[in-house]
C-alpha cells in the first residue's frame, strides 16, 4: 500500500502546484492557500531567499532586507547568486536547449529499458518500435529547426517594405525612430541576442513581420520565419506524448489480457464481474508489477495537458494576428477607452445635474423612466478591438506557414 500512497500524494501534490502556479492570481482564489501558494512560487521564494537590494540599501535597511541567502553566505554569495540568476534567466544561453535534451533523451531511454521488452503484445505491434523513434527524431529535427533558424531580422534596408506591407495602426503603433538603429520603430529597444542585434517591435505585428520575443526553450526569437517551426513543435510534442501515454496503456492492457488476470480474479478469487469490483485489484496488480509504466503515463498525461494548453493559447494568438506583447497592449488601450469614456459620461452628468440645479433644465423626467434608464456610465458602448492587421483566419494562418519576407512579392515591394 505504500507505493498507492506515495502514488496519490504525489498525484495531489502535482495538481496543486500546477493550479496554483497557473490560476492562484484568479479573484476565485483570492484570500485562500491557493493563492499564498501562488505568491510564494512566483515572488515569495526569491524575495524570501535573496532580497535583490543594492550594496547601499543592505547597509541601511540590513535588519528589513536580511534573507537567508545573505544571512548565510554573505552580500558576496548572493552577488554571486544574482550574476548566475542573470545568466541563466536574462541572457541567451544554453542550459534550456541541453535540459530539453536530456530530459528527451532520458524519458526515451527509461520506457525503451522498461516497456519496450514487452512489444510486441496482444495490443502493440512491433511496428512502435520504429514509429518512436522516428517520433522523437522529428521533435529533434523541428527542436534543432526552431533554435537555429532564422527569426527575421529587420535592418535599415528592409524596413521600410516591412512598414508598406504592415503600416501602423495609430492606435497601439505609432511611428518612432530607434534611438540606436536610426530606423523606424515603435515601442521597445533592441534585444542583443548572441552578438546579433534583433529589432523588437519594430514593426506594427510582431508574430507575422519581425522578431516576437525570445523563448528560452530554444535560446532563439520567434519571429516571421520560424513560428512555423515553433507551432509545429509544440503539435508534435504534444503528439508524442499523448502517443507514449497511449502505447504505454496498451501494452499494460496487453499484460492483462496475457496473464489472464480478470480470469483468474473472477473464476479462482471469486470477484464479482464488475468494473466496480475489479478496478481496485487490477489497479493494485498494476502498481504491484509495472509501477514504473504508470508513473510514465502521468508524467506524459500531464506534459500533454501542458502541451495542448500553451499550443492552444498560441495558436489562437496565430489565428487572430496577435502577439502577447500586443495582447497586453490591446488590454491597456480598452481600459484607458473605458476609463476615458466614464470620464466623459461623468462630466455630461455632472454638467445635466448642475443644469438642474439652476434651472436651465428642460421638464423633470418621470420617476419610473428615471429609475428604468441605464446610468450615463452603463449606457457607453462596448470598446471594439479594432485590429488591423487580422485579416481572417486563412490569410493569418497563410502568413504564418508561408511568411510575407519570404514571398517574391515582398522583394519587389517599393520603400515609400
Amino acid at each position: 500500500m505504500a507505493v498507492q500512497w506515495v502514488l496519490a500524494v504525489h498525484v495531489v501534490v502535482t495538481m496543486l502546484v500546477v493550479v496554483s502556479l497557473l490560476c492562484g492570481h484568479w479573484p476565485i482564489f483570492s484570500g485562500t492557500f491557493v493563492e499564498k501558494i501562488h505568491y510564494f512560487l512566483t515572488f515569495g521564494a526569491y524575495d524570501y531567499f535573496l532580497f535583490a537590494c543594492s550594496p547601499f540599501e543592505l547597509t541601511i535597511l540590513s535588519l528589513s532586507c536580511r534573507r537567508f541567502v545573505v544571512a548565510v553566505f554573505g552580500s558576496r554569495g548572493r552577488n554571486c547568486f544574482v550574476t548566475v540568476e542573470h545568466y541563466c534567466c536574462e541572457r541567451p544561453n544554453p542550459i534550456l536547449q541541453i535540459l530539453y535534451l536530456v530530459i528527451l533523451g532520458v524519458t526515451y531511454y527509461i520506457i525503451g529499458k522498461s516497456s519496450f521488452r514487452y512489444i510486441p503484445s496482444f495490443y502493440v505491434s512491433e511496428l512502435h518500435w520504429y514509429t518512436s523513434m522516428i517520433a522523437v527524431g522529428v521533435g529533434v529535427l523541428l527542436f534543432l529547426l526552431t533554435s537555429f533558424s532564422d527569426p527575421g531580422i529587420v535592418t535599415a534596408e528592409n524596413v521600410s517594405k516591412y512598414i508598406s506591407a504592415y503600416p501602423y495602426d495609430e492606435i497601439i503603433y505609432v511611428e518612432k525612430e530607434c534611438s540606436s538603429c536610426k530606423i523606424l520603430k515603435c515601442d521597445y529597444d533592441l534585444l542583443d541576442l548572441n552578438i546579433v542585434v534583433y529589432v523588437i517591435d519594430v514593426l506594427p505585428d510582431l508574430t507575422t513581420i519581425v522578431v516576437g520575443c525570445s523563448f528560452g526553450m530554444q535560446n532563439n526569437c520567434i519571429g516571421e520565419k520560424n513560428t512555423r517551426y515553433f507551432m509545429a513543435f509544440l503539435l508534435w510534442h504534444f503528439l508524442i506524448c499523448l502517443y507514449g501515454a497511449v502505447v504505454l496503456g496498451l501494452i499494460l492492457a496487453g499484460q492483462l489480457k496475457e496473464h489472464n488476470i480478470i480470469y483468474i480474479l473472477t473464476v479462482y478469487y471469486g470477484v464479482e464481474h464488475s468494473f466496480s469490483r475489479l478496478s481496485p485489484h487490477v489497479v493494485q496488480w498494476l502498481l504491484g508489477s509495472y509501477n514504473t509504466q504508470i508513473l510514465l503515463i502521468m508524467f506524459l498525461a500531464i506534459i500533454s495537458l501542458l502541451l495542448a494548453g500553451f499550443f492552444g493559447y498560441h495558436a489562437h494568438l496565430c489565428l487572430t494576428n496577435t502577439t502577447t506583447n500586443e495582447t497586453f497592449k490591446w488590454q491597456d488601450y480598452i481600459s484607458w477607452k473605458r476609463k476615458l469614456n466614464e470620464a466623459k459620461a461623468s462630466a455630461a452628468a455632472l454638467k445635466a445635474s448642475i443644469q438642474t440645479i439652476t434651472g436651465e433644465a428642460q421638464a423633470p423626467e418621470s420617476k419610473w423612466r428615471a429609475f428604468f434608464r441605464k446610468s450615463p456610465l452603463q449606457s457607453e458602448g462596448v470598446i471594439v478591438k479594432n485590429n488591423l492587421y487580422d485579416r481572417g483566419i486563412i490569410s493569418n494562418v497563410c502568413e504564418i506557414i508561408f511568411p510575407p519576407s519570404a514571398r517574391r512579392s515582398f522583394s519587389h515591394r517599393k520603400s515609400e
